[in-house]
């Protein structure tokens, strides 16, 4: 029977970045990562409005103006605000000789970099980093892994 494998590579992919990004990997029944899920499908969604891109262009007038981009930024900060609280566990549980993923990895880098005033290494670019890292990876991934299997279902010789 026919099927889309569309919400399964999603799931599949987002839990390899999350083992990567933040060490550990969710069941595919986690209420904190499907709502995590939720959210970017909603974003990846709210992206094509045309507000959101006058937003990009105008953020200033935008910011008082309704519509959709405002759901996107509230969105944004619920993932960021999700993102922090793991960065928050990290934190506390860091054992700075046995890094366990890309978080600790910064928050290591974060350390020796504490008296240089010009560093990047922040939380609040951590924060942003690993969004990014999930951000990206889980869409595009996803999207060529849907697309591979969709040239295999009309090239069946090939395999």
């Amino acid at each position: 029977r026919p099927f889309n494998p569309g919400n399964f590579l999603v799931h599949a992919v987002s839990n390899i970045i999350c083992s990567i990004v933040f060490g550990d990997r969710f069941d595919y029944e986690d209420k904190k990562f499907l709502t995590l899920i939720e959210l970017l499908d909603e974003n990846n969604k709210l992206q094509n409005s045309i507000q959101t891109q006058l937003y990009n262009v105008f953020p200033t007038v935008m910011d008082y103006l309704p519509g959709p981009h405002q759901k996107l930024i509230k969105n944004i900060e619920k993932v960021d605000q999700f993102t922090l609280e793991i960065i928050a566990e990290h934190q506390e549980t860091l054992d700075p000789t046995c890094p366990r993923d890309f978080i600790d990895a910064f928050l290591n880098k974060m350390e020796q970099e504490k008296g240089n005033g010009n560093s990047k290494f922040t939380t609040e670019t951590l924060s942003r980093t690993t969004l990014d890292l999930f951000l990206a990876g889980t869409g595009t991934t996803s999207i060529t892994l849907r697309h591979g299997l969709l040239i295999l279902q009309k090239y069946p010789e090939i395999v």
